[in-house]
């Protein structure tokens, strides 16, 4: 990491989802953790019901002044129909289009479809490289401003 980059400060939220809580507490710890050792600020955490919810929750905090970026963290577990696939394909669709309208990374920390539960405690630390993803964005960004 550049100098330059060391000293920017990076202010951060995180929309966590309490499906699959027992994968997704994990992440939630990892994530904060892994945020501080990067040096950024984790502003606010926003816990909603499922990884569907997501978006309505990315815009309130993508809409305050503090919040230069989010990351979401979920897991979207294989079920006996493809009601998984559903959920993650338009959950992501509508989350990448907020980055956009808002000008400010929002990183897609949501795993799944198709995972198993132990595949999905597996991918834990996934946290981490979505929270690395909103930080290097964000310092990038203030860099090409």
């Amino acid at each position: 990491m550049k100098k330059t980059e060391v000293s920017i400060v990076v202010n951060i939220g995180i929309v966590v989802s309490e499906f699959n809580y027992e994968v997704t507490y994990a992440m939630l710890e990892l994530a904060k953790e892994h945020a501080h050792f990067l040096g950024a600020n984790v502003a606010e955490v926003f816990k909603v019901p499922g990884a569907f919810d997501m978006p309505l929750a990315v815009k309130n905090l993508l809409e305050k002044k503090d919040i230069e970026g989010v990351v979401t963290l979920g897991s979207v577990i294989e079920g006996e129909t493809k009601h998984d696939e559903i959920v993650i394909q338009h959950a992501s669709r509508k989350i990448a289009d907020l980055s956009l309208e808002y000008g400010k990374p929002v990183s897609l920390g949501i795993s799944g479809p198709g995972l198993t539960r132990l595949e999905a405690l597996e991918r834990v630390d996934y946290a981490k490289r979505a929270v690395e993803s909103v930080v290097k964005m964000v310092k990038r960004l203030k860099k090409a401003r």
